[in-house]
């Protein structure tokens, strides 16, 4: 019989543990999370691909540094009864399952992520790792053999967190060639972000994803950034904004890579599988996809480089004074940019207030989308500071702020 748990609004009880029949051990510095819902027919798989895990120098990873804790919930097949069978199967393997029953207002992925993650870290705390990392993937989705050698790699680099490269088995339809697309704009413009504003914890290579199908992160990060937001979608999303609110080191590493499955009909409101509903209906309407004009989005960028070098020397006298130029480009006083930068406690606390505020005006300005193919060829042509490439008319994105009076503080 599956627990039935209470309405969560915030977290489980104090006195909920899950997985009381697996022990926490001292030796596990991972804690993998599955949320499953209705996966029967290919959890094996996913469960498979975690238990042959390798080291990076390509021998078995040693299976007492990770567990794997699988939630299934409100599921109308029997994923629970395949779990627990490969669970007998494989004695030796540290595979946990709960099956639980969500009253339908909680009954969503935001809940199910979150009890995993904060069950997850309840262990690794009282196991004796408070430095020890949460792995979260999918039921549908399956890890590459290196996944947590890598994660475990990049969080001894010192990062907090991991995002890892989320691929796509190639399934011909409507969908695919508007994914492609979105991939490859997507790619340009984190290159061209870790050309304008580097950041010294996310160098390029790097990527684009951090969602919930591969997004790692420690016990003591999560806890800072207030742990997994209880949202009905986008909840990994949510929690990377938090987690990027306080300045954690978040690592897009392109060598932590999983699979997934580029079906239609997903277990979640909003995730992949939406959008892939929503480019096939584009794609058979003959509708091209609309994407921010990206010289608007390389023009984010740089403010957000220029604040942050004036973040970084705030305490050095004068440095508040040269702000003027940046308050105008914003339509804001320099008194309130000032505010912003002295009294928030992070970097990207800071920069979530500014732009907030540059996203306000560009929508009071003229609109700012262009057709995706038409982004990709301009980012392709565009080259890293001192820009060389025009975009139409001769301007570049550098520029892209004088095209809006609003941003420009002119009437």
């Amino acid at each position: 019989m599956p627990l039935t748990l209470p309405t969560l609004s915030d977290q489980l009880p104090t006195t909920t543990h899950l997985f009381t029949d697996c022990p926490p051990t001292t030796a596990r510095r991972v804690s993998v999370v599955v949320p499953v819902r209705n996966e029967a027919d290919g959890i094996a798989l996913t469960l498979d691909a975690l238990r042959n895990q390798l080291t990076i120098s390509g021998q078995r990873l040693d299976q007492a540094l990770y567990e794997v804790l699988v939630l299934t919930n409100n599921c109308a097949d029997n994923s629970y009864d395949q779990v627990r069978r490969y669970q007998q199967q494989h004695p030796s393997f540290a595979l946990c399952v709960t099956d639980i029953t969500l009253p339908a207002e909680s009954a969503h992925i935001g809940t199910v992520r979150r009890i995993l993650m904060d069950e997850a870290c309840r262990r690794l705390q009282e196991s004796g790792h408070p430095d020890g990392i949460i792995a979260s993937t999918d039921g549908d989705t399956l890890v590459d053999p290196y996944w947590i050698s890598h994660i475990l790699r990049e969080i001894d680099a010192g990062n907090d967190a991991v995002g890892g490269r989320i691929l796509t088995y190639p399934e011909p339809g409507p969908a695919r060639l508007p994914h492609l697309r979105d991939t490859t704009y997507r790619h340009l413009l984190a290159k061209a972000e870790s050309a304008i504003d580097p950041v010294p914890h996310d160098p390029w290579p790097c990527h684009f994803q951090h969602f919930g199908a591969s997004l790692a992160v420690t016990c003591k990060a999560y806890v800072r950034a207030g742990r997994l937001p209880v949202v009905r979608y986008l909840e990994d999303d949510a929690f990377v904004k938090a987690l990027q609110r306080i300045d954690a080191r978040v690592r897009k590493s392109p060598a932590v890579r999983v699979y997934t499955s580029a079906r239609l009909q997903g277990r979640v409101e909003v995730g992949l599988s939406w959008q892939l509903q929503q480019w096939a209906a584009e794609s058979q309407a003959g509708t091209c996809q609309q994407v921010e004009d990206p010289s608007i989005t390389l023009s984010r960028f740089h403010l957000r480089r220029d604040l942050r070098l004036a973040w970084m020397q705030r305490h050095e006298p004068g440095n508040l004074a040269r702000l003027a130029p940046l308050a105008r480009q914003l339509g804001v006083a320099t008194t309130w940019l000032v505010t912003q930068l002295t009294t928030c406690s992070y970097f990207g606390q800071c920069w979530e207030a500014i732009d907030a505020q540059f996203a306000s005006l560009l929508q009071a300005s003229e609109p700012v989308a262009v057709p995706i193919t038409e982004a990709i060829s301009w980012l392709r042509g565009w080259s890293a500071p001192p820009l060389t490439a025009p975009r139409k008319g001769g301007e570049h994105p550098r520029n892209t702020l004088k095209r809006f009076p609003s941003l420009t503080g002119s009437s």
